[in-house]
């Protein structure tokens, strides 16, 4: 985590705290030309909506004009982590236990850098996942340390009733 994500982190905190919200995430990215500060809060009791992201904005912008913590022009972003969110916190992987979930890793395992499937279990160092490979299935462990980036996924094949 970056200085400055960690800095964002402190001051966006008691704002989501104050409003009841989780605070999920922060980014600060840059793409092309552009920097982004990206703020990723969710609602643990209802479905986060557009109203809750602006108010965790206009409060954080405010902030951010009066201390002006990040040297370079940015756009800030405030929004949910949707469906596939990241898992970050212990929490997280809580939930997401027995969930079907991505994850890309920094180098290849079993010659593949993706895996899909479904969290069995998971500690501080590693994580269990089952995958399926054709018709058989397979538990596969992948220390943490390994993980470039690790989600809740979709099950598209699923159809509704």
């Amino acid at each position: 985590m970056s200085k400055i994500t960690e800095q964002i982190e402190k001051i966006v905190q008691p704002i989501t705290s104050e409003l009841a919200l989780e605070l999920v995430d922060v980014e600060f990215v840059k793409e092309g030309r552009t920097w982004f500060l990206r703020v990723y809060v969710d609602n643990p009791d209802a479905p986060i909506d557009i109203d809750q992201c602006a108010l965790v904005s206009e409060k954080l912008s405010e902030i951010l004009d009066e201390l002006d913590p990040i040297e370079q022009n940015y756009f800030l972003e405030v929004s949910s982590p949707g469906a596939e969110r990241p898992l970050k916190k212990e929490k997280d992987y809580e939930k997401a236990l027995s969930k079907l979930i991505y994850i890309k890793t920094y180098e290849p395992i079993e010659d593949t850098k993706e895996f899909e499937g479904y969290l069995k279990s998971y500690d501080d160092d590693q994580v269990e996942i089952e995958i399926k490979i054709k018709t058989r299935r397979k538990i596969i462990t992948i220390a943490k340390e390994k993980i470039a980036l690790i989600r809740l996924a979709i099950d598209f094949s699923v159809k509704p009733d």
